[in-house]
């Protein structure tokens, strides 16, 4: 409990948990809609946004959340004219947004300050403000997945049959590219922009191999993702290493353990 007394590890905690559950919930979708390597692009993608901040004197994070949304229909857009492949559209964001991010990052004047959390993670030094806006904008975004849920099912298991339903696909498509682009970049405080895809990826992919039912799935993944921010904040604490690597190290452990009672 010495650890809690602490105001920065008591806004790392509140955040991790917040990040925790929006991930959780939103992995499931990524791993049954196969778009792990969006997010992944995406995630990378979000460097062009925070180095934009960092040139522009404005907060890293808002700009990240703007240029991240806006790849993530660029993506889209592109990939569904069919002239493209969604892979090499994937590739070419992923790989001039980093372009762009070196180079503002070599033009800015105070880019060795911040960037390195950035880059890796600083959950222990978020402040009161940014710990409030997360918890705000993870609420509008649980509120928007939930308004649209029964939609985003059956688009996501059978896009034929919603789209004979006269289910909007598209706008759910969009509402689902905007929530993971704002997951991403919440997740950038947590584990960095070098690891962000992990909290993308692994707490679904666990699920689907313990369960194979849609809410126990759901479960399972925020349960994963819970306890894996909690344990790797505390034994990074202890241990004195990376929250963020700690966190994802744990996640791992929890795939592969999940993937070997699978084979038994």
């Amino acid at each position: 409990m010495e650890i809690l007394s602490y105001g920065f590890m008591q806004r790392a905690l509140i955040t991790g948990i917040v990040v925790s559950i929006l991930t959780g919930i939103i992995s499931v979708f990524v791993v049954l809609r196969r778009v792990s390597f969006i997010g992944s692009g995406i995630s990378h993608a979000a460097f062009g946004g925070v180095a934009i901040g960092f040139f522009a004197g404005i907060n890293p994070m808002i700009t990240a959340m703007i240029y991240s949304i806006l790849i993530a229909f660029g993506i889209e857009r592109i990939s569904s004219k069919g002239k493209v492949a969604e892979d090499t559209a994937i590739g070419v964001f992923f790989s001039s947004s980093m372009a762009l991010g070196i180079v503002l990052i070599g033009l800015s004047k105070s880019y060795n300050v911040d960037l390195f959390g950035y880059l890796f993670g600083s959950i222990l030094a978020i402040s009161e403000n940014e710990m409030w806006l997360t918890i705000a904008i993870t609420l509008v975004i649980l509120a928007a997945l939930a308004v649209i849920m029964k939609e985003l099912l059956l688009t996501t298991f059978n896009e034929e049959l919603a789209i004979v339903s006269g289910i909007p696909t598209r706008l759910i498509k969009s509402i689902f590219l905007i929530s993971m682009a704002v997951a991403i970049v919440m997740s950038i405080k947590v584990v960095g922009i070098i690891l962000v895809s992990a909290l993308l990826v692994i707490p679904g992919a666990v699920a689907q191999l313990v369960s194979r039912r849609f809410y126990p799935m759901m479960l399972i993944s925020c349960l994963i993702a819970f306890f894996s921010t909690i344990a790797g904040l505390y034994l990074s604490y202890q241990f004195d290493v990376s929250s963020g690597g700690t966190i994802v190290l744990i996640l791992t452990a929890f795939f592969f353990a999940a993937f070997l009672k699978g084979k038994r």
